[in-house]
């Protein structure tokens, strides 16, 4: 059975994108940073940009070196590749992105077991964690991997505290685990929580940083760690990929967004508040308080399912994702102003009493 992708369409015209933070277009700035770049050859190491950016990161997660890849999914798995081997056991959220939304690659590329970890708002605790892991046997997978996401997305944007996750890492370091931070949108809880993102990442062996969600770049991710793990993290780049040869041009789109973009997160805050606040004056709307940029919200009560207010939505030039029956998410980024929130929030009293 096959599966093709669904094709946009594009009759009807777009007012409000809060389907997603990866929907941003390139600012003029950072365009003009793209088409400023000085590039050379990725493969060779001869492009300045591309080191310029992996470098930036590396000091931003605390980490000693790091490698840019065209995805976080991609960084997910070569960073799994590198710390696991066939029938290995990676412990995780049962919501973790790695379990719902990469194409089950972990099994396909690195042949390993996820083992879902149950707890609240897309967070399990050390307690949690040191129940599943077992004693070392034969009879079962070895258990090599931590995972966890920060900000968790299906837990809503919630983000775990720095105490939250030390307790963690350090539970898993004592047993002999390593550790891997999904990052993609780590800054928006540094910001959030107003600290350092070297404080969340410090037990974290490996953590990478998406540059195209909050960070509004085109593409691009950037996977850090120790130099051992990012030389051998090289190796499944060039198995999954290869080089990017002069993706200077990329980069410096990336490193645009770290002069630029990162402060501002607090605003997609802001208008991510709003939102909750006046969906929760919707009749049939329930509303999870929003910690960062995500607000989901509950239509249950209006009578009508998420994909089928999506859809009504969507009609209405008004763009959300569900992730259930009842779950829907809107997403805050830096090209939703202030201003369209009121009209999303509009958009969906019409919606509803169509």
């Amino acid at each position: 059975m096959s599966w093709e992708p669904s094709r946009f369409d594009f009759s009807i015209p777009i007012r409000v994108n809060l389907s997603s933070d990866t929907q941003t277009k390139p600012s003029h700035g950072m365009k003009q940073a793209m088409m400023e770049a000085e590039v050379g050859d990725e493969q060779m190491g001869s492009d300045p940009t591309i080191w310029a950016l992996c470098d930036r990161v590396a000091a931003l997660l605390g980490k000693e070196a790091a490698v840019f890849l065209p995805s976080g999914t991609m960084a997910n798995q070569v960073a799994i590749a590198t710390h696991c081997r066939p029938g290995d056991e990676i412990l995780a959220h049962e919501d973790s992105h790695i379990i719902t939304s990469e194409g089950g690659a972990p099994a396909a590329i690195a042949g390993v077991l996820i083992k879902g970890l149950a707890g609240e708002r897309g967070m399990f605790s050390a307690g949690t964690l040191e129940e599943a892991i077992r004693p070392r046997s034969r009879y079962s997978p070895p258990q090599k991997l931590v995972e966890v996401e920060q900000s968790a997305n299906r837990g809503g944007g919630a983000c775990w505290s720095v105490e939250q996750l030390r307790s963690v890492t350090d539970t898993a370091h004592e047993h002999g685990l390593a550790t891997h931070m999904d990052g993609a949108r780590l800054l928006n809880a540094a910001v959030a929580l107003k600290r350092p993102a070297t404080e969340f990442t410090s037990g974290c062996d490996s953590v990478w940083l998406d540059f195209s969600k909050g960070l509004a770049a085109p593409m691009g991710a950037v996977l850090a760690g120790s130099k051992a793990f990012i030389g051998e993290a090289w190796r499944w780049k060039q198995r999954v990929g290869g080089a990017m040869r002069q993706g200077g041009i990329v980069a410096a789109a990336c490193l645009y967004a770290l002069d630029h973009n990162i402060d501002r997160l607090a605003d997609d805050h802001a208008n991510a508040r709003t939102l909750a606040r006046g969906l929760a004056q919707i009749p049939g709307i329930s509303v999870e308080e929003p910690e960062t940029n995500l607000v989901f919200f509950d239509t249950e009560g209006t009578g009508m399912t998420a994909p089928a207010l999506a859809a009504k939505l969507r009609a209405h030039g008004v763009l959300v994702s569900t992730s259930g029956t009842y779950r829907a998410r809107a997403c805050l980024h830096l090209d939703i102003a202030a201003a369209q929130v009121d009209e999303a929030l509009s958009l969906v009293r019409q919606a509803l009493n169509a």
